[in-house]
């Protein structure tokens, strides 16, 4: 589960169905086509809850009803990415992503209605697989209505020149973005010099010249080739009725006929490595990375799986071998493994960042060594390897037990063969042995299947040698699996019923809300924050109270920050000491560590040096991002309070010089004199004994008192004079617009809400059609991500409207233009009566589907208390927005947004922008 399996990611959306026969590449009549091909679903397999069925078009279904959350995720899987492209047409399958989201005959605008509907959407393309998929509230018509979309995407998409046009800048934005991050260029070259044939050795985002030039008609076989039933595989998981869906699923689907072509296996083999290879880019940047990469055998091989332990032995931190060889003796500030098994054989990536003017050779060196040699040097032990295998097992229990992300996170394994490979790999880390993990390992990592080096003759090479892979059906007849899976509460998630279903109580100054229920592997999400000093001794702190932070989880009287780190995965705890989830068995001991971490850490010096060249890297390596540098300007130009003041923001180059000038004892006398949890709040959702909870949080709680008065920290507004700010960034791929206009409001103002929701229509809904994305994206063509926010405070009147976009600097006058031009067409125009209904109705539904998130619950539960109010506010707001006029909406946007106001920066490559203007 911790494979890297992340690339060109985007988003998506959409009845009445005329289905397009691509094979003939005629149109169908509907009639003919239903009666024709409707037939009953065969039934194939149950595991654990999920049931496979099969349509006669060879569309397979998977279905795993689960009513713990009142939501539905669909997830079409397409078995076709970046593996399956041809010559001249790298990114292909990602630009076709990109494209499947402009419309279909039956559903033209799909992003609309998914903001309309509230809809959570994302698309994804990898190495041998496509996904796209949709989280709803399971109300209405939203089921019928996504499915119709996903059959009409399928059939009906309009794969047109004219969204071509403006979508392939977009794409090559997203590939600019890439080109901006070193360890991301790091990674594509990597897989160019270890594959020299299979299409592995491609990047999912594809070439530059590919992008820019691939043909309307290459996009359009592609789509007929690949986007059909028999290579699809579609998931439905979350609050249904079996039986109904699969009814609705055989007519929607069971209309669309099987495909007369036939797909080709691929036969392209790589040849076995035969020598060490090294290559080297130099460009312009802050951050030094050193890394090596092997290949290893498919997912499907044996070995592929003790290999990705193996990685877990050498990557983890604190107790990860590279961490001891590099980290903790100062040649590098992180390490990362990176084991990235796939259908074909694929790839691991072992690297290593370092501190400015680092000894490069060095890093090298003991990389090398410490990856190729580790076992030899010392042998894999039995409690290492089960400590590593129950890590990865509660990776894979997390999932299975929240049906929307393993509803999206089991693509990857269709894309393997079968989603029952889930179920093998998750049962699977507990059969394995260190003897079995090092000759695994041994079979691999060697000298000539090493990329670093150069060709050197040798009479005797080192050959990796891959075994054939054991058949699917081999693996899945070796495997027992189990058909019924865990059951969990339906859970009614209203305001009304949150309220009734949580017991409120104070323990000392700190507010408790508990909101016990049944959960699907017996979660429950704990979520803490406390409150402690005052404007005065909080001067000049904010660094050191960020670093006391981070050092609470890497020390106590009787742990070390290993030993911590092995309790986290002993407890199944996944998070930090804010927040963090774990399971009904283990919360007891769970609070009881997080406690010993709040109330007894001991700051060891050597992980403060640790966490301070950490700290320290990590900022400087962002602070020739666009991104970072235009953030640091607004920063500068919006700071009011003097410096030192806790209210005072610091830029990366300030927040740099703090942490380098904090020392531990800092540090320590901030958390002996300031920091203490006698006051704050604490929620706690989800499978757990309240008794036994509010018993033991009784003694807690009173362990570590703050010494000095508490006050809290409120910022105001003050009038800030707009201006234009120019920062250039030479040579630097990708480029970034930020504008913001500050202003005085409190969230109980009585027009905060439609802020809200005229923030939401201009910019800040979670799909593509909100006026800046259907401006800046949609129609321009210029930039992959842009949206905006308002942010109104809870106390004080600090409020302030805030618009950023990514995109190519020679788009950046464009851009503004455009932004400026969208402000002035709703300052002179307003918003629209349909923008309006569609934006009451979109957030809404997005608000009730945040509440069905058990994280989510714990998060806001802190906030309400912190505020003195709780769902009945959530409630109201909801009713106000029911209630909201466009009047209303466009009188607030006119207030939240001063064009005359307005501050912008535009950070760029300026002889790049310059060119287009």
């Amino acid at each position: 589960m911790k494979w890297l399996t992340a690339a060109g990611i985007v988003v998506v959306c959409a009845v009445g169905y005329t289905f397009w026969n691509k094979d003939a590449n005629t149109p169908m009549t509907e009639t003919a086509q239903v009666v024709q091909n409707i037939q009953s679903a065969q039934k194939i397999v149950t595991v654990e809850g999920v049931t496979e069925y099969r349509l006669a078009n060879g569309l397979k279904v998977l279905l795993f009803p689960d009513s713990s959350k009142p939501t539905i995720t669909v997830n079409m899987t397409y078995l076709v990415g970046s593996r399956h492209e041809g010559y001249g047409e790298t990114g292909m399958a990602h630009l076709l992503e990109h494209l499947m989201f402009k419309g279909s005959k039956n559903y033209p605008e799909p992003t609309k209605e998914f903001t309309r509907r509230g809809f959570k959407m994302n698309g994804s393309t990898w190495l041998d697989r496509t996904n796209y998929f949709v989280s709803f509230n399971a109300v209405d018509d939203n089921l019928d209505w996504a499915l119709g979309w996903s059959a009409d995407a399928m059939t009906n998409s309009f794969i047109a020149q004219k969204d071509l046009d403006t979508e392939m800048t977009v794409v090559r934005n997203e590939f600019e973005m890439g080109e901006n991050n070193p360890v991301s260029v790091l990674l594509k070259r990597m897989q160019s010099v270890l594959f020299d044939w299979h299409n592995y050795g491609n990047s999912t985002i594809g070439a530059r010249s590919d992008i820019e030039n691939v043909k309307i008609e290459n996009l359009q076989a592609f789509y007929r080739k690949y986007y059909q039933p028999d290579n699809a595989v579609l998931m439905v998981s979350g609050k249904f009725d079996e039986a109904e869906t699969l009814q609705k699923i055989e007519r929607i689907f069971g209309a669309i006929p099987k495909p007369t072509r036939v797909l080709q296996k691929e036969w392209t083999e790589e040849p076995v490595a035969d020598g060490p290879r090294t290559f080297e880019i130099r460009r312009a940047g802050e951050m030094t990375v050193v890394a090596v990469g092997y290949r290893i055998p498919a997912a499907l091989h044996p070995d592929a799986q003790l290999i990705n332990l193996g990685a877990d032995v050498l990557g983890d931190t604190p107790r990860g071998r590279l961490h001891k060889a590099m980290v903790e003796t100062g040649l590098a500030t992180q390490v990362f493994a990176w084991p990235m098994p796939a259908h074909d054989p694929g790839l691991a990536m072992f690297g290593a960042m370092l501190p400015k003017g680092g000894d490069i050779e060095k890093a090298k060196q003991v990389l090398i060594e410490t990856v190729e040699g580790t076992f030899d040097k010392e042998a894999l032990k039995a409690e290492d390897l089960g400590l590593m295998a129950r890590e990865e097992k509660t990776l894979y229990e997390r999932t299975f037990a929240d049906p929307e992300t393993f509803g999206v996170d089991v693509s990857d394994f269709i894309a393997l063969g079968d989603w029952r490979l889930f179920f093998v790999h998750r049962d699977s880390w507990e059969k394995m042995t260190p003897e079995d993990v090092m000759a695994a390992w041994k079979r691999y990592f060697v000298r000539d299947n090493r990329v670093v080096g150069t060709f050197i003759p040798d009479n005797n090479p080192q050959r990796a040698q891959m075994s054939p892979a054991p058949t699917l059906d081999e693996v899945l007849s070796q495997h027992q699996f189990k058909e019924q899976g865990q059951e969990a509460e339906v859970f009614d998630s209203t305001p009304a019923n949150l309220n009734a279903r949580t017991e409120r109580l104070a323990i000392g100054d700190v507010n408790v809300a508990l909101l016990p229920k049944k959960t699907r592997g017996e979660t429950v999400v704990v979520r803490a924050q406390f409150r402690y000093g005052n404007p005065e001794s909080r001067q000049n702190k904010r660094a050191v109270s960020a670093l006391m932070s981070a050092m609470l989880e890497r020390g106590t009287q009787t742990m070390t920050r290993e030993q911590i780190n092995d309790a986290f995965t002993k407890l199944q705890v996944e998070g930090d000491i804010g927040q963090f989830t774990t399971t009904r068995e283990h919360l007891p001991e769970a609070l009881n560590l997080i406690a010993e971490l709040w109330t007894e850490s001991s700051m060891p010096t050597k992980d403060f040096e640790e966490l301070k060249a950490e700290f320290i890297t990590d900022v400087q390596s962002r602070m020739d991002d666009p991104r970072i540098m235009a953030r640091d300007a607004i920063t500068e130009h919006f700071n009011h309070y003097p410096k030192g003041d806790p209210r005072y923001r610091l830029t990366s180059k300030e927040l740099k010089e703090a942490v380098e000038a904090a020392t531990l004892e800092d540090v320590k006398a901030f958390y002996d004199q300031q920091f203490g949890i006698g006051r704050g709040e604490i929620s706690i959702v989800g499978d757990f004994d309240a008794e036994s909870v509010k018993a033991q949080l009784q003694t807690i709680l009173t362990k570590k008192a703050s010494h000095v008065a508490y006050e809290r920290i409120v910022r105001e507004h003050f009038d800030t004079p707009a201006t234009r700010i120019i920062i250039d960034t030479p040579d630097k791929e990708n480029a970034t617009i930020v504008a913001r206009f500050d202003f005085a409001q409190n969230k109980n103002d009585p027009d905060s809400d439609a802020m809200l929701v005229a923030n939401w229509i201009f910019g800040g809904s979670t799909g593509l059609s909100n006026r800046l994305m259907l401006r800046l994206r949609q129609k321009d063509g210029l930039s992959y991500g842009a949206g905006s926010n308002v942010n109104i405070p809870a106390f004080g009147n600090a409020a302030s409207w805030t618009m950023q976009a990514i995109l190519a600097p020679q788009n950046l006058r464009k851009a503004e233009i455009a932004l400026y031009e969208e402000i002035d067409r709703v300052l002179k125009d307003g918003f629209t009566q349909q923008e309006l209904d569609e934006a009451k109705k979109g957030f809404i539904e997005y608000r009730a589907v945040n509440r069905s998130q058990d994280n989510l619950i714990a998060y806001h539960w802190c906030n309400m208390m912190n505020e003195g109010v709780d769902w009945t506010e959530a409630a109201q707001r909801d009713e106000n927005v029911r209630k909201l006029t466009l009047e209303d909406v466009n009188a607030a946007f006119r207030k939240m947004v001063n064009r005359n106001g307005l501050t912008v920066v535009l950070a760029g490559d300026q002889k790049k922008a310059m060119s287009q203007e």
